[in-house]
């Protein structure tokens, strides 16, 4: 009598196993079905569109500029051709083209200076000012007026220009309340305007970039746009530089901050010399692109899932400083237009409908998915939304939103453990992120497709499709493209009634 239990237990367990092994698939609602056909993803297909959106062509996709536009023209025709029916969202964004930035510094007692080289050793802060200025530096720490820190305390920054750390001090040990005061560009630049300062030098201590790279950042914190104040983003290296033979070292001045929770600041003996132009505008024209593809059920072809990814980059400054954006995000872009290849293909034509949406707006927090999400028609037949992030580069995938979506997560588990078996575990309670967030306070299940120790190029001119890495862009388009088909079989149910009442922000 054991022997026979313990042998119907193995059956059952061997049943399981397999049904997991071959796609069978049991939902939350009882429904089963046989598994479903797969589409393979093709290298080359998803490459040429990286290959093609990160060229010069574009000028690093900056939203409200004519290289963005060409890149909402390239998906729309990609999208088209495969059977999309085309729409857009326009909106406003603020938009700041640099054509050109000239910075060296002077030493004192002699003619002599260095030249640092736009694109090499510094870019443009997304929303710097334009305009010359000619003046005395000053070290200001992290640039914070506060009675806990003030760095202006024992320094004249009147008719000067100063230097700034970014962030915040290592930590971090101010209030809360400090912090939000002085956490972007703008922030710092205006309370340095308000001392009487003409530009500034900011210091990236960003520790998702190298030191020797320029790093662009297009958002800059809130309104109003300093409009003549110049703002520079140096690279570690360079800013390093700037404290040679003065009188504090630059390794002493961040420990008295960061370790001794001291004041640092000093007048330095060396000028420097800006020279920005830029072409700001506050209300630039940009367009989320959107592309239907019609479900080939009547029953459910009225449901949508939501596919996405930013289209918008950092843009190009000057002549010598593109940012290409191939891993973010031409590489999510590419996974968005390849699932739509493959799902526009008869034999895999899903059920439900699908929304292939390209964000603009995303390097101002996000923009184009809040706006999508305020303004599209439909959105509360949106059943599910998945987001595909930076997944150019990196050792394993991450999938974020099982804390959050637990049953959804599962179906990309399932179709990764089937194929290929990369989701990193350690990412599973990692909160959602990015475009994701505006979804999911409304309610609406979603899911980010990202890497694992893929920021290696976050932001910077390396950005480049050569440094692309093949082997997990195919693996993660290929489970992004399952779990699509596998939510666009009209199983899946995942969105509450009250999700579907409510509107965004509420």
């Amino acid at each position: 009598m054991i022997k026979r239990g313990m042998q119907k237990r193995r059956a059952c367990l061997w049943i399981l196993t397999a049904a997991l092994a071959f796609g069978w698939n049991t939902q939350a609602n009882g429904q089963t079905r046989e598994p479903l056909a797969m589409p393979v993803v093709e290298e080359d297909s998803i490459m040429k569109h990286i290959i093609e959106l990160s060229s010069e062509t574009y000028e690093g996709r900056l939203a409200g500029t004519i290289g963005y536009d060409k890149a909402a023209d390239y998906v729309e025709n990609v999208l088209r051709r495969y059977g999309a029916s085309i729409s857009e969202q326009r909106f406003e964004v603020e938009c700041n083209e640099v054509e050109n930035c000239k910075f060296n510094i002077y030493f004192p007692g002699s003619k002599d200076k260095r030249t640092f080289i736009l694109g090499n050793d510094f870019c443009c802060a997304g929303m710097t000012g334009r305009g010359y200025v000619d003046a005395q530096m000053v070290f200001v720490g992290y640039g914070i007026d506060d009675e806990v820190l003030n760095d202006y305390k024992y320094v004249d920054v009147q008719g000067k220009i100063v230097i700034v750390l970014t962030g915040l001090p290592e930590g971090s040990w101010l209030p809360a309340s400090v912090g939000e005061r002085y956490a972007t560009l703008r922030d710092k630049a205006r309370t340095a305007e308000k001392h009487g300062a003409l530009g500034m030098l900011a210091i990236n201590m960003s520790p998702s970039c190298l030191p020797n790279e320029p790093q662009s950042r297009i958002y800059c914190g809130a309104l109003p746009h300093l409009a003549t104040f110049p703002i520079l983003h140096l690279t570690l290296n360079s800013g390093r530089e700037l404290f040679d033979d003065e009188s504090t070292a630059f390794d002493d001045a961040l420990q008295t901050i960061n370790k001794e929770h001291k004041i640092a600041s000093f007048s330095l003996k060396k000028k420097a010399e800006i020279d920005v132009n830029a072409i700001y505008r506050q209300r630039a024209v940009t367009a989320n692109v959107i592309g239907i593809l019609k479900g080939s059920d009547s029953r459910y072809n009225d449901e949508l899932i939501v596919v996405g990814a930013s289209l918008d980059h950092a843009g190009i400054q000057g002549e010598t400083s593109l940012f290409p954006g191939a891993d973010i995000n031409a590489s999510g872009v590419a996974t968005v237009l390849e699932t739509a290849r493959l799902l526009s293909q008869e034999r895999f034509r899903p059920k439900r409908s699908i929304a292939f949406v390209l964000f603009s707006g995303s390097e101002q927090l996000w923009m184009g998915s809040r706006i999508f999400l305020r303004n599209y028609k439909n959105i509360r037949d949106v059943e599910a939304f998945i987001n595909v992030q930076n997944v150019g580069y990196g050792d394993s995938i991450v999938v974020l939103g099982e804390a959050n979506y637990p049953t959804l997560w599962q179906i990309a588990k399932e179709r990764d453990e089937i194929n290929h078996n990369m989701i990193w575990m350690g990412g599973s309670k990692l909160s959602l992120r990015g475009d994701a967030r505006g979804f999911d306070q409304m309610g609406i299940p979603s899911l980010v497709f990202t890497t694992l120790n893929g920021m290696h190029h976050n932001h910077v001119s390396s950005d480049i499709w050569e440094n692309i890495d093949r082997k997990i862009l195919t693996h993660v388009t290929q489970v992004t493209v399952e779990t699509v088909r596998e939510l666009c079989d009209g199983i899946y149910k995942g969105r509450s009634l009250k999700s579907k009442s409510m509107r965004f922000g509420d």
